[in-house]
């Protein structure tokens, strides 16, 4: 649309700014459909003559609107109209009794109803990454790709080295490019630290797979993806109770015999949220040299921290080689890269080494090739800075309109991508009832009660609010903010 055309007027009297007067305009031009999705905005610079303003105040609106889920702003192309309106729009008036009569003996049309709000944890905004670094680094993977070789079993020595330099500046982490192993993301890392384990332990090799060769201790509640991959590779699962302090160390030291690997998300645990304390981390290293045993470190999104700074890695404190850290960059870049990583040294990082060696490397060496570019350049720590405000902004919006609800509780708010919400249910009973309630009502969540192996009466809500808009996430609220209230509910 052209800048002229636009029903925009400013009150330049008003001590409202005008940027934030010309977003409202213009989010009631798009609310009112002048402006349609998909549809081009007019350059900052165009509309900024057009409304005698600033280029900074329409780029402060823009930015606005973005950051709420109107636009979409992508360098070096226009910023494009993202919400499609799904209201139905009213027919025109009947000429005469005859028309109005045939119009009343059609069938009603369908109502389509709005689509689906999902909510399930796990799933990162990707709307930040289509910038000039990544687009580079593909270029430059793809031009170097003519090659009759295949991609080294640990991962190309180009990504080894940028993962050991971002592990360095973000987790705190010293550590070689030998220590690194490139995995298909989490999953494939932990089937490889299963394996690796088992093997450690005298009782795996290749004829033995499938049996329960390795006793692996996991949180209860957890990821219940990393169960069925560790019991895919044939380890013994055996459930420690996790809660807001993070794993139950003493419940840990009394299995008997001691597993051979426990693993933990002590930074950000999944689902709960909470942090192992520093404390409790030596404390969970001493276990590990005392029982003989691996730590399994699943490092999965600790870049985003909102209220204090990441604990340092159990990696970083271990002093005897027992920690494999397992990182990915589904959190961010995008879950459509496959691509993680594993560091571990010593014994541990040999018995690794040698099993990824028998499995190949599970990794494109395109992909490699443009991973390594992309986190050399800088460009992944820009993007890790940019999705950081827009998690922080969601955050924000998740406690105004849960936060107040009398009998919820919310948790895991310090960082991540996902919040749990506690629920005082009658009768001890779990949410599964909430989560069929919010999806009648086009909104998708998950109940506490998935990621447990054992009932331990932690009950409630799970619901991720990094991949939708912010006009998204405030309908889905007001929607679960309503089915809390009831008093069926409490």
């Amino acid at each position: 649309m052209n800048a002229h055309e636009l029903p925009i007027l400013l009150d330049r009297a008003s001590e409202l700014p005008l940027a934030a007067q010309l977003a409202t305009a213009l989010r009631r031009a798009i609310l009112g459909g002048i402006l349609q999705h998909d549809e081009a905005l007019p350059s900052t610079r165009a509309l900024a003559t057009s409304v005698r303003v600033s280029r900074g105040t329409v780029v402060a609106a823009y930015d606005q609107l973005a950051g709420e889920g109107y636009l979409l702003a992508r360098p070096g192309s226009a910023t494009r109209v993202m919400v499609e309106r799904h209201d139905a729009v009213p027919a025109p008036a009947a000429r005469n009794p005859t028309s109005a009569a045939s119009a009343a003996a059609r069938p009603p049309r369908p109502v389509t109803p709005p689509p689906l709000i999902d909510l399930a944890p796990g799933h990162p905004s990707t709307r930040t990454l289509v910038d000039p670094a990544w687009t580079a680094a593909w270029r430059a993977a793809v031009a170097a790709s003519g090659r009759s070789d295949s991609p080294p079993s640990s991962g190309t020595i180009d990504l080894r080295t940028a993962i050991a330099d971002h592990v360095r500046r973000a987790r705190g982490l010293a550590c070689r490019p030998d220590d690194v192993i490139v995995t298909a993301g989490t999953s494939d890392a932990l089937a490889t630290i299963g394996l690796a384990v088992a093997a450690l332990a005298g009782g795996a090799d290749g004829s033995e797979a499938g049996t329960h060769s390795a006793r692996i201790a996991v949180e209860d509640p957890g990821y219940p993806t990393a169960r069925r991959v560790l019991r895919r590779v044939g380890a013994l699962l055996l459930p420690v109770r996790t809660d807001s302090d993070g794993i139950d160390l003493a419940e840990l030291a009394a299995l008997t015999p001691a597993p051979h690997a426990v693993l933990v998300t002590p930074s950000h645990q999944y689902p709960l949220g909470s942090s192992l304390s520093v404390q409790s981390r030596l404390d969970l290293l001493g276990w590990a040299r005392a029982a003989d045993a691996v730590v399994i470190e699943d490092d999965y999104d600790s870049e985003f921290r909102f209220e204090t700074m990441p604990l340092p890695a159990v990696a970083t404190l271990d002093r005897s080689g027992r920690v494999a850290l397992v990182g990915s960059f589904s959190k961010t870049v995008t879950p459509w890269i496959r691509c993680g990583y594993i560091v571990a040294s010593g014994d541990l990082g040999e018995a690794l080494r040698a099993v990824r060696h028998d499995l190949d490397a599970t990794v494109s060496g395109v992909q490699q090739a443009a991973l390594a570019h992309y986190l050399a350049s800088g460009g992944l720590a820009r993007n890790v800075t940019r999705v950081r405000r827009e998690y922080a902004h969601r955050r924000a919006l998740v406690i105004g309109a849960l936060g107040a609800l009398p009998g919820v509780r919310l948790a895991g708010l310090d960082g991540g991508l996902h919040v749990v919400v506690h629920i005082d249910l009658p009768g001890g009973a779990d949410a599964s009832a909430l989560v069929a309630q919010a999806a009648e009502r086009g909104v998708r969540v998950a109940s506490l009660a998935d990621y447990a192996v054992l009932d331990r009466g932690q009950h409630g809500l799970v619901l991720g609010y990094g991949a939708p808009t912010d006009l998204e996430l405030a309908r889905a609220l007001a929607v679960l903010a309503e089915l809390l209230a009831a008093p069926s509910t409490h």
